[in-house]
């Protein structure tokens, strides 16, 4: 793992002053290799920790990113979050099916903004189908060595049998930035 470079101060990295009243804070995110650009998950625990444990009393946080200004917002016992509007193509490549071998396909889309591949598994497939996908992050690299593709995601629709209230499963991949697999999609 690397830690970070000494240039990047402490004010990057956390709030510092428990009583800070702002609602603009600078945010970044990194992976074991590199900077990233956008990362959802960390900015929804980011405004959790100032909203709950910093007490900050402001409706809205907005977060400076080098994707943009990005708002959360407080809803009852949920945060909102607007993300940027990244509008993908249509896109065929050999990484589709290294990543899902012979499973039926609805649709595939990329976005060159950022550098994310998504492919939606057909809707006969199952959320068993998804958790079973053995990808190999390194053929993935191994493919796409252009820089074109930073991030892979396969998702599927969720289905009325399955647990109540999911609209979608998905995994992510970015072997690229050092992420063979993000946990966060819960298939660990």
């Amino acid at each position: 793992m690397r830690w970070l470079n000494s240039d990047v101060e402490p004010h990057d990295c956390g709030c510092d002053n428990a009583k800070d009243k702002r609602s603009r804070f600078h945010l970044r995110w990194f992976t074991p290799t590199t900077e990233v650009s956008l990362c959802g998950h960390a900015t929804l625990a980011s405004a959790a920790v100032l909203f709950q444990h910093m007490k900050n009393v402001n409706h809205t946080l907005v977060f400076e990113t080098r994707s943009g200004d990005l708002a959360v917002s407080m809803q009852e016992a949920a945060y909102l979050m607007d993300f940027p509007l990244n509008t993908p193509v249509q896109q065929v490549g050999k990484n589709i099916q290294t990543a899902v071998g012979n499973n039926p396909i609805q649709d595939v889309c990329f976005s060159s903004s950022t550098k994310k591949l998504l492919i939606r598994l057909a809707d006969s497939c199952n959320r068993s189908v998804l958790t079973s996908l053995k990808v190999d992050p390194v053929a993935l690299q191994r493919n796409e060595t252009s820089g074109r593709v930073k991030g892979l995601i396969i998702t599927l629709k969720g289905s009325p049998d399955s647990k109540p209230g999911y609209d979608f499963y998905s995994r992510y991949f970015a072997p690229w930035y050092g992420i063979p697999e993000d946990p966060v999609t819960g298939n660990h």
